[in-house]
Formats: C-alpha cells, sequence, structure tokens
C-alpha cells in the first residue's frame, strides 16, 4: 500500500514538473506584443537620431566659425535654411519633391512586378538560373549611372527614360534579394507542401514566398535603395525643363550656379525622403514579419 503511494506521488510530481516545463515553454514561444511606452519610444527612439542631428549642426558650425575653407565651399547651416525658406516662400518645395519621389515610387512598384516572377522563377527553374543568374548578379553590381546615357539615346529626354534607368537598377536587386531568400528555406517545409498539395503557383504562393519573407523583404529594401540612386543619377546627367524640376535636376542647377546653400540644400533632401521611406514603409515591415515570426521582443 505504501508503494502504491509513493508511486503516485512520483508520477504526481512528474506531471507537475511536465506542466511547469510545457508553461515555460510556451512563455518563451510567446511573443510579446504590449504597446511600448511613449515616455520609451521617445527616448529610445526618438531622442538618439535628435541628439546626432544637433551634434552634426554644431560640428558644421564650429567647422564655418573655424573658417577651415572658404564660405563659398562651405556654407553655414543658416544659409541652407534660407534656402529651403525661399523654395517654401516661392511654393517650389513640395512639388520639386514629388516630381522625385512620385517616380521613384512608381519605378519601384514596377521593379517589384517584374523582380518578384523573374526571383521565383530563377530561383525554381535551373535552366534560367544557369542561364540568367550570373547576368542578374552582374547587372546589381553595375552602376546605374551607365544606363543613363544608352537610356537617352533609345528613348529620349521623358520620364520612360527615368523609368527604364530605375528599372535596370531595381529589378535585379529585388530579384537576387527572392532568390536568396527562396535558397535559404528549408526543404522540409516544400516536402510538407507538396504532401498537403501545395505545389506550382500554389506552393509558390503558400510555402515558398512566406518562407522567403525575410531575404524578400531585404531584396526589396535594397531595391528600392537602388531606385533611388538610380533616379538621382537620372535627373543629375539628363536635366531637362521637359522633366521638371527634381531633387536631382535642383543639385545639378546649384552646381551650375556655384549654389553650394542650394546643393547641401538638394542633398539634405534626398537623405531625408531616402530615411523617411524607410522608416514609413520599410521598418514597419520589418518589424510586422519578426513579429509574425516570434522574433520581436520588446526590449
Amino acid at each position: 500500500m505504501a508503494s502504491t503511494d509513493t508511486t503516485t506521488v512520483t508520477k504526481g510530481a512528474r506531471s507537475d514538473d511536465l506542466a511547469g516545463l510545457e508553461a515555460g515553454l510556451d512563455a518563451l514561444d510567446a511573443v510579446q506584443v504590449a504597446r511600448t511606452p511613449v515616455r520609451d519610444v521617445l527616448l529610445k527612439k526618438v531622442l538618439p537620431p535628435l541628439l546626432a542631428i544637433a551634434l552634426v549642426l554644431v560640428v558644421w558650425q564650429l567647422l564655418v566659425w573655424a573658417k577651415v575653407t572658404d564660405e563659398y565651399k562651405l556654407p553655414a547651416p543658416s544659409a541652407v535654411w534660407d534656402s529651403l525658406s525661399t523654395m517654401w516662400l516661392q511654393g517650389t518645395l513640395f512639388d520639386v519633391l514629388w516630381t522625385s519621389v512620385s517616380r521613384a515610387l512608381l519605378g519601384f512598384l514596377m521593379a517589384l512586378a517584374i523582380g518578384t516572377p523573374l526571383g521565383l522563377l530563377v530561383a525554381r527553374v535551373k535552366f534560367v538560373r544557369a542561364a540568367i543568374g550570373p547576368v542578374l548578379s552582374g547587372l546589381q553590381s553595375l552602376p546605374s549611372v551607365a544606363w543613363v546615357a544608352p537610356a537617352v539615346l533609345w528613348i529620349g529626354l521623358n520620364d520612360s527614360m527615368m523609368y527604364t534607368v530605375i528599372l535596370l537598377g531595381a529589378v535585379p536587386s529585388i530579384a537576387n534579394g527572392l532568390v536568396a531568400g527562396v535558397d535559404q528555406v528549408p526543404p522540409l517545409f516544400l516536402r510538407a507542401g507538396r504532401t498537403l498539395g501545395a505545389t506550382g503557383l500554389r506552393g509558390a504562393w503558400h510555402i515558398v514566398m512566406p518562407a522567403a519573407l525575410p531575404g524578400y523583404l531585404a531584396g526589396l529594401k535594397q531595391g528600392w535603395a537602388f531606385s533611388w540612386r538610380s533616379l538621382m543619377a537620372a535627373e543629375i546627367i539628363a536635366s531637362s525643363p521637359e522633366l521638371g524640376l527634381g531633387l536631382g535636376q535642383l543639385l545639378e542647377h546649384g552646381r551650375n550656379n556655384i549654389d553650394m546653400p542650394g546643393i547641401f540644400l538638394a542633398i539634405i533632401l534626398i537623405l531625408v525622403v531616402g530615411i523617411a521611406i524607410d522608416l514609413l514603409i520599410f521598418s514597419p515591415l520589418e518589424r510586422a514579419v519578426l513579429r509574425s515570426r516570434g522574433l520581436l521582443v520588446k526590449s
């Protein structure tokens, strides 16, 4: 009788241990989705970049005061601010920004529509990969500015030329990013998908694309960077009144007029747009992917 009681107690203890272990594993797997307090967001996300910007401005102003070079080579921050205020009062600031941003976004969407199926084709068909895989890698390493001259001769000075340069710069990056993501998909996922009947386009949509999402997202970010850089190169080189005034043309006009405050303003605006697109579009997408995979924890 005593032996039976002891056995019962031992089994109960083991059950409690297993329950505790399962509860611990569940706690580890659980994704913390609690909202971060506004104060923490301000301290950890907003304050550091603001301090960095303030430091750059202070160093910039100190260099101007120290007269390390001629004033026409290194304008004061106030001179750049005056150029910004002039564009604002003239009502041209948003027109310039929209001309470049709308071109870049539309070109990126077209590159996305072409690069995604191309990347899947290269990743899943061995013959296609052997044929054009190296070509895509070579195109990705080719500077986008190299395409401006032939695009002008082929198409002329118009928006189609701009989009052509964007596509030639962005499509290889998006396709190669997706190929890299597909290569990292565990074979077990693919076999499980085939067992469940997910083959062909259905398997690509339900198995391959979700599993390759991190690499694909990295390719999208790089594709946007190439889109933006390609557009700036095209606007700087192929400057024409028919194309309207974008940020690249603004930079080139500053060079032609020896207007260093205008040049610095154009560079700052180009940088701000690139950062804004990353913060508003790609960073939320990246957080959503990490959260869906249980990799985003509250810091």
